[in-house]
């Protein structure tokens, strides 16, 4: 029996509608608006200072008119941005939304070798960085042929949004306060916004609309080089929009903004959502725990979407007695699964139910989230406003029953417009089904009865043991009821007899030192089917991760292969 088709619908959120409208005006329109509604009310919070409403349009005002007079930045051009969570990071993007073009966010621990990527295949001219990393930024440009390379490059400091470095922590305090010499077509952020200001000349007033291109945000590039992904103001507005009214946000929420807005998630709900209502955002530029619990505290802060391994460190902290976190009312996340045991005291501890959701670059953030009301652990969720989420086969793209393993694919206006340049991947990702365009999300799901989605793994990711089919994911999620594991990455290994096998590559907990991989083992073998209890233990200080939180599987299980192939 095949599922009924939109029966979440009876688990849906009775204060929400099923499609959302957004407003048909562009990114940039939603900063005018609340400028004008709001302009002495907290916009964002960075370390010990406040920044206003009006004061954030005013510097977006100000750099938008030398990007424009000094940078020639025009219509539709691609702009590079790389900082961590900052005021510099909100002024950059909205002033380049200000001159009608085109945000590229880069992830901010780029190397030189990588951010060549991002300058040629833009094909940009100018660039916004921060002043720790600009060096690589510069040695990029040198390696680039004289026609592709950058023309100017804004350095910012993070410093020069904050009062007293001690109100960071010491690791910190290098980095943020960072300085490198810059060649000749680099200028310092504090001179272009002076000179904006002496010029007095303001960018032309912005012409955009809502179907124009907006972000261009890169995928991870786990095969071959990074994609850019085409996103309009009106996919993004559609998530901000829909994103706002999920979480039950309004104007006088305050977040807690720790995923890396250069990501797809940090951007919609660190950025564009509390410029879109008005509401205030806390900014820190990297997880620490200490800090996080000291913010939540001192900030009242109620919204707070995140990485699961951040909520799990957060809890692991000595003092997590002295942190507040009294005043969230919402939690939530994706990009990795909620260990049960770290969902179950969120609740019994402090009344919260973890959100947990699904989504991609490519589809604006989330396709799917759990009802607020009705999450279930370890689930992706329904089906999100406007989206059109199905489990097919991966090779007839016929609808597969209940519970029964496929692809996800996903149609609704989040959906980006292909892959910049790249007319064959993006012919690859989109598959017609009813008339419709879906996007192919490469990842192996089901669905349950209720209509929620389950992730059973990437892909390509699965592992074939003796023909019987193993999904990581799985395994992991059964691998964290470990009493001594506080993190676990299962990937293949290779086997004689079976083909391949299952390594786990764990992180112990610091009070469980003494085990060792035969207890894993022998605990595997007794809390999941034989085929899928890993064979093989690896110890490792800590797991591989990407800058948005996620292991990095794919480093593993090529270092794996390379180790095992000498």
């Amino acid at each position: 029996m095949k599922p009924i088709r939109n029966r979440h619908f009876e688990v849906w959120p009775k204060r929400l509608p099923r499609t959302m409208s957004p407003p048909e005006t562009t990114l940039w329109a939603n900063l005018d608006i609340t400028y004008r509604r709001y302009p002495q009310r907290t916009a964002f919070v960075f370390l010990d200072r406040s920044i206003s409403f009006a004061m954030l349009y005013a510097e977006v005002e100000a750099l938008a008119g030398w990007l424009h007079h000094v940078a020639g930045v025009r219509a539709g051009d691609r702009i590079p941005i790389s900082f961590q969570n900052s005021p510099q990071f909100v002024i950059a993007y909205y002033a380049i939304l200000r001159c009608d073009a085109v945000v590229v966010p880069v992830n901010a621990m780029n190397k030189a070798a990588e951010i060549c990527h991002y300058i040629t295949d833009p094909q940009a001219r100018a660039a916004l960085v921060a002043s720790d990393i600009a060096h690589e930024w510069f040695a990029a440009n040198e390696m680039l042929d004289a026609s592709d390379r950058l023309q100017h490059v804004v350095v910012g400091t993070y410093t020069d949004y904050f009062n007293d470095l001690s109100a960071a922590p010491l690791a910190w305090q290098a980095w943020l306060s960072a300085s490198s010499a810059m060649p000749a077509y680099a200028t310092p952020w504090r001179d272009a916004l002076a000179h904006a200001r002496a010029s007095n000349r303001a960018a032309p007033a912005p012409s955009g609309r809502a179907d124009d291109l907006a972000v261009l945000p890169y995928t991870s590039g786990t095969t071959g080089l990074p994609k850019g992904c085409m996103h309009t103001h009106r996919s993004i507005m559609h998530n901000a929009v829909s994103g706002a009214a999920w979480s039950n946000a309004t104007q006088e929420t305050v977040s807690l903004s720790v995923v890396p807005m250069f990501h797809i998630t940090g951007m919609l709900y660190g950025l564009h959502a509390p410029i879109y209502l008005g509401s205030t955002s806390v900014l820190m530029p990297r997880w620490d725990r200490e800090l996080a619990g000291a913010l939540i505290s001192k900030h009242k802060v109620t919204s707070w979407t995140m990485i699961p391994t951040m909520i799990v460190d957060l809890l692991a902290s000595p003092n997590v007695a002295s942190f507040d976190l009294t005043s969230i009312v919402y939690i939530g996340g994706g990009g990795a699964a909620m260990p049960q045991a770290v969902a179950e005291r969120l609740f019994t501890q402090f009344g919260l139910r973890f959100v947990e959701g699904y989504g991609l670059t490519e589809t604006a953030g989330p396709s799917h989230s759990n009802p607020p009301d009705a999450p279930k652990q370890q689930c992706l969720g329904v089906p999100y406003m406007s989206c059109d989420a199905r489990v097919v086969n991966p090779e007839t793209f016929e609808e597969c029953d209940i519970d029964e393993p496929g692809e996800i694919v996903m149609h609704g206006p989040q959906v980006f417009k292909g892959y910049w340049r790249n007319e064959a991947a993006t012919l690859e990702a989109f598959i017609e089904i009813d008339g419709k365009s879906f996007f192919r999300s490469g990842d192996i799901g089901r669905v349950d009865a209720d209509g929620y989605f389950f992730m059973q793994d990437r892909l390509k990711r699965m592992i074939n043991a003796s023909g019987f089919k193993v999904w990581p994911a799985e395994v992991e999620a059964l691998l964290y009821r470990h009493p001594a594991i506080v993190e676990a990455c299962v990937i293949a290994a290779r086997d004689v007899y079976r083909g391949e096998t299952v390594k786990a590559v764990v992180v112990l907990r610091a009070t469980h030192q003494h085990t060792t991989a035969q207890n894993i083992i022998e605990w595997a073998r007794e809390n999941m089917a034989a085929y899928k209890a890993p064979r093989i233990v690896e110890f490792v200080e800590a797991l591989p991760k990407n800058a948005s939180g996620k292991v990095m599987w794919r480093a593993l299980q090529e270092r794996n292969d390379r180790t095992t192939a000498i």
